[in-house]
Formats: C-alpha cells, structure tokens, sequence
C-alpha cells in the first residue's frame, strides 16, 4: 500500500482546504468546473473498482468541487455522487474490521487509511447537508401559490432525499461502532472526526419536520447513532452544551431529544445524561431567562415530557431546577411544577413509602400549594390543573385534602377566567374521587360524627380509670431529685427574713400533708424552706428525725423522700400492692384490647371529621359557583354547571339552589351555554333508575314532581323551554306522558300536589306537542274543572293554563293564511268554566281570583264570542252581588257587629264578595283590550291579507296576456301603490280598535261604566274600605281600566300616583307599580311626566315593592320608554340593598345596560354628582361599593382616558370634603394608562390643592403604584415619579404652597355655590307611607302646549371653561315635575306604541 506523504485536517469551514496550511496537510489543489465533474466522477467510480477506499486519496477534489457547487450541478448526478460515496463508505465499514484486527498494519498504511475515513466521512457529511438544505429550501417554494420551484420537485420526483437519510444514518452508526481507535495510534478518537459524524445528525434534528410521524424512522437513527458517540467516544459534554443550544432556538426539538434522552438512559444506560442536560439547564440564570423569553419554551417543553417519561431520573436531578421557581419567568415555573407532578404521580404515589420519600412528597405538594397563590394567573391555573391530575390519580394524601380545598375555594374569587375554570374543575375532581361517602351532606354528617366523639371520650375515660400508673413515686422522686437538690443547695443555711412568708402547722401530721402538696405542685424551694423550719420545731418527731451522723442538706432530702414516696403510696389502693404475677397477667390483655379499640376509634372520629370539614367546604364553594354562572366567560359557566351536576349526585341539599339557578340560562344567546343547561337536565332527569320503563318513568315524574312543587312564574317558563327541547327531540318516553295522564285523572294513589304537578307537566310538554292536550281536550275539562272544581281552585287553574297551550301554539310563519283555533261558544269548556267561576264568586277562597283569572284568560284565548261569553259571567256575578244587597238591606243591625263587611251606610256586602267583583271586572277589562289589541287586530289582518293575494291572484289571470307587452312601465308603480294599500290599512285597521278602545269601551252603554264608580269610590275613600286585599285588588282593576282608554288614563293618572306615594299598603304600591310600568308602555306620553315618581318607589321602606319598582323600572329602560338621565342613581343605589334579591336585580339592569353601547359611560357623571351629594346620596362606604360595580363596566380606553379628565374637572365643582375623597376613588378604580396619566398631568392644578387630604392623596397615590407596576417604557415611569414628587410637595406643603408646586398656574377656585333645596332632594331620602297633607306635589303636570319656555331659558347656565354635567345644574321644582319630552321628541303617530303593547300582551 503506498504510503499517505499527507495529514487530511478536518476543516472549520469548507474554504480551509483551498488555503495551505501546516506541513504536511492536505489542501484542494484544484476546484473543478461544473463541466469538468461528470468525466471525474467517472474516474473517481473506476479508480474505486481497483482501489476500494483509499481512491478518495487522490479523487477528494472531484467530491469536493462537486460540494462547491452543489446548486449548479445536475440533480441526476447529485444522485449518482451520493450513491458513490455510500458505497465507497459502506464498503470501507465492512473492510475496516480486518484492517483494524491487522497486527503489521505500518504507520503509513493506518495514517492512509485514517485520512481516508476521515475524507469519505467529510465528503458523505457535506452531501448530506448539502442534500438537507435544498430540501429543506423547496418544502418552502412549496408554500409559495406561484410555485414556480413545483417543476424542480417534479423532476426529482424518483429520488426522496427523506427516504436516502435513514440508510445513510444507520451506515454511520455502523461505523462508529468498530474500534477506531486503532486508526489514531490506540488512543481516543479525534474529536473533530466525532463531532463531524455527531454534527451532521444535529443538522436533521434542526428540520422543523423532523417531528412528523413519517420521520420517526430517521429520528431513530439519529437517537442510535448519537447513542453510540456517547458510549464509545465521550461525547457527553459536547451533547450536552449542543442540546441545550438547540433548545434555546428551536422548539421543536423538545419532544424529539426527550424521546433521544429516554432511549439513552433506558436502553444504553446513559442516566447521568440526565443529570448533565437538567444541571446545564438549572446553572443558566433566571433573569437572563425572563428578559428573552422566547428561548424558555424549549426548555419547558423538555423538562415537562422529560419527566413523563423517565420521572425517577428526573427526581434524583430535580434539585438543581428548583432555583427557577423563584425566577420570573413563568414556563419555568409551570415546566418544574408539572415536573414534580409527574414524580408524584408516578413515583411518590402509595401507602408503601419509606420515610425520606414521604418527605419529598410532602415537600412537592407543599411547594405546590404555595404556587396556587403564585402571581402568575398562568401558573395559578397550571398548578389547579396539576392538582387535578393529582387528585384524579389517587396520590394525595388524606392529611392534605382540606388544605388543598381551602385553596382552591378561595381561587374561585381570581380575577383570571381561566383560574376560576380550573379551580372549579378540581373541586369536582375532589367531589368525584374523594375517599369518605357517596353523600355528602354535612348535616347529615354531624350527628354521626358528634355520636362518635362522645363515645371516642367515654373510651377515653374509661381506658385513663383501668390503667396501671405508668410511672412509680420512685421514679417519679428520681426526676425530682436534682431540682430538690439544687434548691436545698441555694437555701442553706436557713435565712431569718423569709421567716415569715411560711407558717409551720400546728401538728407534725399537718406540716407533713403541707410538705406533700408543696411537692406535688413542684414548689421545690417552700417545701425544703418548709422541711428546715419543721425540723428546729418538731424535733425528734415522726417523720422530722435529724441523725448525727448526716449533714442537714441529707436530712432534709431524707425527710422528703420519706414524706413523697410514703404518702402516694398510701393513695394507692391498697389491694394492688398485693396482686401476684398471675393475677397482673391477666388483666393485660384486655387493657391492650381497650387500647385497639381506642385507636379504632379515634381514626373512625378523624376520617368523620375530615369527611364533615369536607362538606363543610364544598357547600362554602357551592355559593360561590352559583354567583359564576352569570360571568361573562363562556367557559366558566359551563363548568359551574358541570360542576352542580357533579355535586347533585353526591347528595349535597344545596346543590339544588344552583341547579334551579343555571334555569334561566337556557335562554342565554351563547349556544354552548344553552346546550350546556340542556345537557345538565337531561342527566339529572332524564337518566333515572329502575329495573323497568314503568320503574324509571315512575322516578323521572318523581324528580320533576318535586321541582314543580314550589316553583315560581319565572322557573315554570324557563322548565317550559328545556321540556319542550326533550319532547321535541321525543327525549321523555311515551310511559312519562301516560304515567301524568293516570296521576291527574286518579287511577295511581296520589297527594293533591302531585296531582297539580302532573297537570303542570303536561302543560309544559304540551308546548312541544300541543297534540298531548288536544286529543285529551275532554278529560282534561270533564276531570279537570267538574263539581269538584271548587275544593281545589290550584288545579283548576292549572288546567286552564294546560288548555291555553293550544292557543299559543300557533305557528304564524308556517299558517299565517289559516284561521287561528277557536272552539264554539257551545263547547263543553265554556260551559264549565262560566258554571266555577260563577259558583265560586260567592265563596270566600283566596285562590279564586288566579283562577278566576287564567279562566278569563282561556276564554279570550279559545273562544268565539270571547266577550259574550265574559258579559254573560259580569252579569250573572253582578246579580248575585245584587241579590246580597238585598238580603243585606234587612239586616242592617248586624253592619257595626261584622267587621268582615263592607257598608256604605246604607247596605252591607261582604268584604271578599266587593274584591271577586272588583277583580273580575279588571280582568275582563284587560283581556278584552288585549283581545281587540292582539286577536281581533291580526284576524282583520289575515282577512285582509287574503283577500288581495285572492284579487291579485284573479287580476293576475284574467289579464296576463293582455298586461305581458306593456308591464314593465307599469310594474312598480302598481307595487308601490299596493304597499301604499297595505300601510295604509295597517294604520286604518290600528285605528278602528283605538276607537273602539276610546270610545266604546267606556261608554255608557257598555258593561264596564256600571262598574267604573264602585272602582273609584274604594280606591278614593281608603277608611271606609280598609281591607288590605280589597284596596290592593281596587288598585290593580283601576291600572287596567286606565288600559282601556287614553281620555280616562289622563284623566285618572293623578289619583293613582297618589295611591302609590301614600298608601301605607305595600300590595297596593307594588300593583300600582306595575299598572303604572304598562301604562308607561301603552301610553307613553301621558305617564312621561310622572317619572320622577316611579324612581321615587326604588327607595320605598318595604322591601317587595323595592323589587317590584326595580323590575319595572329595568323593562322600561331598557325598552327607552323612560327618558335616562340621573335619575338613574336610584338604580344604582339598589345595588347595596340590604336585601340580596333586590341586588341581583339591579346588577342585571346593569348588565344589561352595558350592552347598549356607551350606556353606562355617558350616565356616570351624574350618577357619580347625585350619589356623592351628601344631603340625598348614600354614605362614603356605600359609594364605593357602587362605584366598583358601575367602573367594572368601563373597558375602552377612550372612555377611560375621557373619565379622567371629566373626574378632574369634576374636583372644581365639589363642594366638601367628601365629595372629594369620591371623586379620587372614582379614579382609582380607572385602569389609567399613559394618556391617561398624561390627562391627570395637564389638570393637576384641578386637584393639587385637595391633596391635603390624606384620603385623596392615598388614592391618588394608589393609582401611581398601579400604573408604575404595569408600566414598560422609561419615560412613562419618569412621567409618573414626576407627577408622584408634585403630589407629594402638594400633600406636604397644603393650600398654601399649592401654586408654587404648579409652576406659577394662577387659575382662580371658583365659590362653592349655595345649595337650594330642590323636589329632587326631598324625593331621595325614604318616603313614608303615611298619609300626607302636601298635595301640592301631585299637581298634575301642564299640559306641553302650556308652558312657558322663558323661564327655562333665563335659568341656562353661562358658558364655563370647565365640564359641566346635566346633575351639576340645580333643578327647579317646576323642571322636577313637568319633565314633559320635547316637541321634537314627541312620536306623531300612536300606532308603534299600540302594536308594541299587543306584543307585550300576547
């Protein structure tokens, strides 16, 4: 073999070998042209036939030219090339063995066959990477729409580089793993010639796609081949720093080295590569991880997988990690935290652990409990999650649970979304795997766990009484003896001043038993003092004997030896000195049993108290979840409601609060949030138990029976929806329905409630399928409203409400040309309702009039001749009313003795007689406007509607061929002129039942004015008719006659708004509340000046007609039928009721306010004047509570930055003290932000001289603090430790200095203006209920043509240079009370408004 004359040096760079180096190294000495290469290759192939590998020696140039211009170079020979370096390499790998195994390889032969392994290796390299990056360059053309690289692909379409790297790899690796040694004079391997092999793999893992599935055969090969690096030529430190390099820049190699790492540490035994790349990782520091963030992904992904997959490796390692849970940077964080998890979970799980890994458990859940509360709402929710995970997996320990609750209890208040969604996710993993009880009422916990402390003490006790001492008097004057000894010590000799302090007892005996108890209480000191002075006075008495021979501090000692040990001798019993051996034995053994028992016992005390402190968490949380179910994350109420589901299964009571809670979502316009509501119910109810469909049907009518029970209007409707969803979709099996009919018609045993519940339900289904009640029409008025009707008025009247689901199941869109349903006056039905209702007038109940009413109702509803049917009821009513004043006219001696009736002075009625007749009137009256408004309006409609499609129809066919030539000049006119028709007769129609409402109803020929007096007169002479329920049923039958006619509304508004203000009745208010709320709507105009009024009722003393007015008040602003302005801080004021009904109502008017764009932004500067005004506002801590909910509503920036400036300006105008500790709160709830805080700079001269007061100057600073935290750039924080020095001179400095800190700002304070009392501040402070003399305040207001506008005009405040708000101009009493709209805020037309009130009626 002929001798190398050279040394092959691997280069750096591929520039290297063209310059020369060293003596003796190898340098290119020609770099062939691209035309040139083909006839070399061709060289290079027939020299390697002869040669084998050592040809490379003298063809490297050609490879390496070929490299130089790989780009340029055909692709067909790139392929040639690759496949003839493989082969040489392939080759050289099977014949290094022997060459290696050689004994008489010479010097020259193993340095030519070293540089030959070395430049086929660099040669194979350079193609691959070569290769590498041109793919990796045409998977981007790829991307590219314009292609214009797709054909390149195309062309090479036989050749897939991804499917040459694997062989290539693994021809690597067979190389690596002979003994290369040799090659390089026995010692190690170059360490270049490593890292050439090792590099080239580090190139592939770069790839982006190198995770995909397709290439996991290369990824095991590139995990093999570095495998070997590492096992056969230490290759561990350059792997390590070149791993952790790459984390750092790209992230996608995470999940790849995990995999390489574990392949490593199982399989090849390399663990300490684990600890290498974790030390590496731990050593790099904090801070310069938090500055660049985007190189700590890759680290987190790593450590995160790492420690799935080898968690016991990860745990001997995890130390040098824990310094980053300190850092800022939260990945780290969450990475280290989830880290440990996975050791928990897979490690540090079970009863099994010795104690040092106990420890460490302790120590990780300790670690992680401190990172709930972390400061990062991104680690807050992975360390809730990872708990979860915990839980679920059984690996937290019972003595942890409780604390681990508590946290996650209180995470539910987290301002993040998506923390309150994990805490709540693990209180339900909490609920679902915990280790006490399938249920988990702590009421019915406490009585067993209070059983079992009292027999837990009564073991005790008795266990304390049977037990032998445990310590001796012996032993006991043992552990006493060197502090007696001391004592003796320091008093000796005896001193004469304490004398005194202790008297020595008459007797020997005495002193003894006084000696004993000094002793006992371990008064050391008086008993030896005590022991001195008994032995100079009972000298030579027992036990006080002194000996010659002894010193006195052995005397003394002696005595009290004798006198302790003696003694509890003596209190022992007496018989116990004499037990033998035998008889101890014995009783040993049930003493250890009695000990079992007692540790038995006490671990059954501690599970029970750890399963009711348990309870006692969970019901804690279950209030505060019901609150979440109205957030405005979607997610976050989808698990609230999971989370009630979960909860209701383990027999919580509570839990039904919040699932009757979650009802009114269904209507939530967010469907995941409906389906969410559906999905609950529908794994509550519709999945009972049972062996058989009769079995589950019977539970399923159970469940839903007791919801039904004491259900309110609102739950009803919202059951009516969900119902109807699962009929729809045939959810309740035909056995439900079958089951409802035999409870109502009484074949099944059943209670009255469950009867009136069967008839609810299947009114509810009956909005699915109204063929439910139809077919069963007959039953349901024959069963239903019979003779019987009378003993259960409750379920008459649900029965009306089943039928009326045949009315209100039209479906106008699909049947708008078909008549709407209606029986014959003669049906059975009417029949039998005119017959109860008149049958019940004369009874004294109190559930005739609802029934009464929803009979009413159902008439207008289903009947022809709805009114004839009505009158017919009035009249046959009226007359039995006559019929008692006959009867009653000779008895007018029993008036005085009956306070149960009514008299005029002249005749008697009874009083529940005069309030039926009352209550029908006002129903019959509002059904028939609503019958007109709704029925009579769209009937006309229909018919209108078909008779021009049928005379279109008609014209359409008779004159088609004539009309074709010369119809398209004509066309649209003719359509505008039918739209012109069909307008016009909307408006004809609307007006012919106004007229009829007008002047018809009330006429005298109608039936109504007979009754319209006997109205008035209870509603005008409150002494003389002073039953509650009368004058509150007089009230309402007066709002809805006010209904009927607008002459007779404006008319009477005056005399109902008195009743409002000064009935001391709450019904009374409450009624006319809502009669006044419909009015409003029906007759907008007219009630329009009586608003102050109705705020007035949202401060009323009672809290129903507080709700009521609240209700009333959200309907009719938010339908703009009231004109807003401040008065809307009586709104605001609701929402520190004291009562939690009247809360919720006001902070849903407010939600609901802040969905009509600026709504709320454009109220707050005179809700902010009003409710700071300390005459008629609320106090300071009450402002505050307001003002956090009302701000929470402001999000925009613009907004926010135009508060600002508005509040600034504001502190000119404030008039005290208070006003300005508002006023900065008010800007402390702002999220100030840059031009925010700019906007505080330009006014500071409105505020510097409040500074002085420290509440504002505390806020103001509280609002820097904040903005300094969040601030990023340099100026921003040089603007605010600027404004904060200008704060902090003006606070110290006062009023007086306040201009110099303003740098010569000369602007003048104005006066504080004198307040004049106004209506409005009257009107805010609580009104009472008594009657009052001052009338003058229910004047009715002037009609609009009337007023005098120059007063008005005279009263406009001058222009100012700050801002101004609509509160800061002082309301006269006339302006108060005469808030009329404008002529050019007037509607012209009536219609809208009556059409709106039919759709309110229907």
């Amino acid at each position: 073999m002929m001798a190398a004359p050279f040394d092959f040096q691997l280069p750096l760079v591929a520039d290297d070998l063209l310059r020369g180096g060293g003596v003796g190294q190898y340098v290119v000495q020609d770099v062939l042209s691209v035309r040139e290469l083909p006839p070399a290759l061709t060289a290079f192939r027939a020299a390697f036939r002869a040669q084998g590998a050592l040809a490379v020696l003298q063809h490297f140039d050609t490879v390496y030219s070929l490299l130089r211009n790989f780009r340029a170079v055909a692709a067909a020979l790139r392929e040639d090339t690759l496949e003839l370096m493989m082969q040489v390499v392939s080759h050289y790998s099977n014949e290094l063995p022997a060459i290696l195994g050689d004994s008489g390889l010479s010097h020259a032969d193993c340095t030519a066959h070293r540089n030959a392994l070395k430049m086929n290796c660099y040669l194979l390299t350079g193609l691959l990477e070569a290769f590498e990056k041109e793919t990796f360059k045409s998977r981007l053309a790829e991307v590219d729409p314009g292609g214009k690289n797709k054909k390149n692909c195309a062309k090479i379409s036989g050749f897939s580089w991804e499917e040459e790297r694997e062989p290539l790899l693994r021809l690597f690796n067979q190389l690596l793993q002979l003994d290369l040694r040799r090659l390089w004079g026995g010692v190690v391997v170059e360490e270049d010639f490593v890292n050439l092999m090792t590099g080239s793999c580090y190139r592939i893992l770069e790839n982006p796609g190198i995770g995909l599935q397709k290439h996991r055969a290369t990824r095991d090969a590139v995990t093999h081949l570095l495998a070997t690096a590492l096992t056969h030529y230490d290759h561990m430190f350059s792997a390590t720093l070149k791993i952790t390099q790459m984390l750092q820049h790209f992230e996608h190699v995470a999940p790849v080295f995990v995999q390489a790492v574990t392949v490593w540490a199982t399989e090849y035994g390399l663990k300490s590569i684990v600890g290498e790349l974790l030390r590496e990782i731990g050593q790099r520091n904090p801070q310069d991880l938090s500055r660049d963030t985007s190189r700590v992904k890759g680290y987190a992904t790593f450590i995160t997988e790492l420690a799935e997959q080898i968690p016991a490796l990860v745990l001997s390692n995890i130390s040098v990690l824990l310094r980053h849970l300190d850092g800022e940077n939260y990945m780290m964080r969450n990475a280290i935290l989830a880290a440990m998890t996975e050791v928990l979970l897979q490690v540090l799980n079970g009863d099994q652990l010795e104690e040092v890994a106990r420890g460490t458990r302790d120590h990780f859940l300790s670690m992680l409990q401190d990172h709930i509360c972390d400061i990062n709402g991104l680690v807050r929710s992975r360390v809730l999650q990872l708990f979860t995970r915990i839980v679920q997996g059984k690996a937290l320990p019972l003595t942890q649970f409780q604390s681990v609750v508590s946290l996650a209890v209180g995470r539910l208040k987290d301002k993040a979304v998506v923390v309150v969604k994990n805490a709540i996710q693990l209180l339900a993993a909490f609920l679902s795997n915990n280790p006490f009880s399938c249920k988990l009422s702590y009421a019915d916990l406490a009585d067993p766990l209070k059983k079992e402390v009292q027999k837990l003490q009564e073991m005790r006790d008795r266990c304390r009484e049977t037990a032998a001492p445990a310590i001796t008097p012996e032993e006991e004057w043992e552990a006493m003896l060197p502090e007696i000894r001391a004592a003796t010590k320091q008093l000796l000799p005896l001193q004469e001043e304490e004398d005194e302090v202790l008297e020595v007892e008459e007797t020997a005996e005495g002193t003894s038993e006084q000696i004993t108890g000094l002793l006992k209480k371990l008064n050391y000191k008086s008993a030896v003092r005590l022991t001195q002075k008994a032995l100079c006075r009972f000298q030579g008495k027992e036990p006080f004997i002194s000996s010659v021979e002894e010193n006195e501090e052995a005397t003394i000692l002696g005595i009290l030896k004798t006198l302790y040990i003696g003694k509890n001798n003596e209190d022992s019993p007496r018989d116990n000195s004499s037990l033998t051996i035998e008889e101890v034995v014995p009783k040993e053994q049930p003493q250890e049993q009695a000990q079992t028992e007692l540790v038995k016992q006490e671990m059954l005390v501690q599970y029970l108290q750890d399963a009711y402190n348990f309870s006692v968490k969970i019901t804690e949380a279950l209030s505060l979840v019901s609150k979440l179910m109205y957030e405005n994350s979607v997610s976050v109420v989808q698990e609230a409601i999971e989370f009630f589901v979960t909860v209701s299964r383990f027999g919580v009571p509570q839990a039904l609060l919040g699932i009757r809670r979650m009802l009114p979502l269904i209507w939530s316009k967010e469907p995941g949030v409906k389906e969410a509501v559906l999905n609950a119910y529908r794994q509550l109810y519709l999945s009972p138990s049972g062996n058989s469909e009769r079995a589950r049907a019977q539970n399923l009518v159970h469940s839903l029976s007791l919801i039904m029970v004491d259900a309110s209007l609102g739950t009803i409707q919202c059951l009516e929806e969900i119902i109807s969803e699962f009929v729809q979709k045939d959810e309740i099996k035909p056995a439900v329905i079958q089951l409802l009919w035999e409870q109502f018609t009484e074949k099944l045993q059943c209670s009255p409630l469950e009867r009136r519940a069967a008839v609810m339900l299947l009114g509810l289904m009956a909005r699915g399928k109204p063929e439910i009640v139809g077919s069963n029409l007959d039953v349901l008025v024959t069963v239903g409203l019979s003779e019987k009707v009378c003993e259960d008025y409750c379920l008459a009247q649900e029965v009306c409400n089943t039928i009326s689901k045949l009315a209100s199941n039209r479906k106008p869109a699909l049947e708008r040309n078909r008549a709407p349903f209606r029986l014959p006056q003669e049906h059975m039905l009417f029949g039998c309702l005119t017959e109860a209702v008149s049958k019940g007038f004369v009874q004294p109940s109190g559930d005739w009039i609802p029934f009464m009413e929803a009979a009413i109702t159902l008439i207008y509803q289903l009947a022809e001749g709805a009114e004839e049917i009505s009158a017919r009821i009035l009249q046959v009513c009226s007359q039995k009313v006559l019929d008692k004043l006959q009867e009653a006219d000779g008895q007018k001696a029993d008036q005085e003795a009956s306070p149960s009736r009514v008299s005029d002075g002249s005749s008697s009625l009874p009083t529940f007689l005069l309030m039926h007749l009352v209550s029908l009137v006002g129903q019959v009256a509002l059904q028939q406007v609503a019958y007109l408004e709704v029925s009579v309006s769209a009937e006309l409609r229909r018919r209108r509607i078909l008779k021009e499609e049928q005379k279109t129809k008609k014209n359409f066919d008779s004159s088609t061929t004539k009309q074709r030539p010369r119809s398209t000049g004509n066309e649209t006119t003719m359509e505008e002129e039918l739209g012109l028709v069909g307008a016009s007769a909307d408006d004809t129609e609307a007006e012919l039942i106004r007229s009829i409402c007008e002047t018809e109803l009330l006429d005298e020929k109608h039936l109504f004015s007979a009754f319209v007096p006997l109205v008035l007169k209870i509603c005008n002479n409150p002494g003389l008719y002073s039953d509650p329920a009368l004058r509150a049923a007089a009230a309402l039958t007066l709002g809805k006659l006010c209904m009927m006619s607008s002459e007779f509304c404006d008319s009477h508004l005056r005399l109902l708004f008195t009743m409002m203000e000064k009935s001391s009745l709450p019904g009374v208010r409450s009624n006319l509340i809502i009669a006044a709320g419909d009015l409003a709507i029906r007759f907008p105009n007219l009630v329009e000046p009586w608003t102050p009024h109705l705020y007035a009722r949202l401060r009323d003393p009672c809290q129903s007609v507080r709700q009521t007015a609240g209700v009333v008040m959200t309907h009719l602003i938010l339908k703009d039928m009231v004109k807003v302005k401040g008065q809307v801080s009586e709104m605001a004021a609701l929402l520190i009721d004291p009562e939690e009904a009247i809360v919720r109502v006001a902070q849903n008017f407010f939600s609901e306010l802040s969905n009509k764009g600026n709504a709320i932004y454009n109220l707050l500067p005179d809700m902010i004047s009003r409710l700071s005004d300390p005459d008629c506002g609320v106090d300071e801590e009450s402002f505050c509570t307001i003002m956090k909910h009302l701000f929470s509503y402001i999000t925009k920036d613009k907004q926010t930055e135009s508060l600002v400036e508005k509040l600034c300006q504001r502190f000119r105008t404030a008039r005290n003290e208070r006003q300005y500790r508002d006023l900065s709160h008010c800007l402390n709830l702002l999220p100030i932000s840059e031009r925010g805080l700019h906007k505080l700079q330009d006014n500071f001269d409105c505020f510097a001289d409040k500074l002085q007061d420290p509440a504002v100057y505390s806020r103001f600073q509280a609002v820097l603090v904040r903005f300094r935290r969040a601030a990023s750039k340099p100026e921003t924080r040089a603007l605010a430790e600027e404004l904060e020095q200008k704060l902090y001179a003006c606070h110290n400095r006062g009023l007086d200095s306040a201009e110099t800190c303003q740098e010569g700002s000369r602007t003048p304070m104005p006066e504080p203006a004198k307040r004049r009392p106004t209506a409005a501040s009257s009107r805010r402070q609580p009104l009472s209920t008594a009657n009052r003399d001052e009338d003058k305040v229910f004047v009715t207001p002037q009609p609009r043509t009337l007023r005098n506008r120059k007063p008005a005009q005279k009263s406009r405040p001058r222009k100012k240079t700050i801002i101004t708000f609509s509160s800061d101009e002082e309301n006269s009493s006339e302006g108060e009370f005469s808030a009329e709209l404008t002529e050019e805020e007037t509607p012209t037309k009536t219609t809208p408004i009556t059409r709106s009130s039919a759709r309110r009626l229907r």
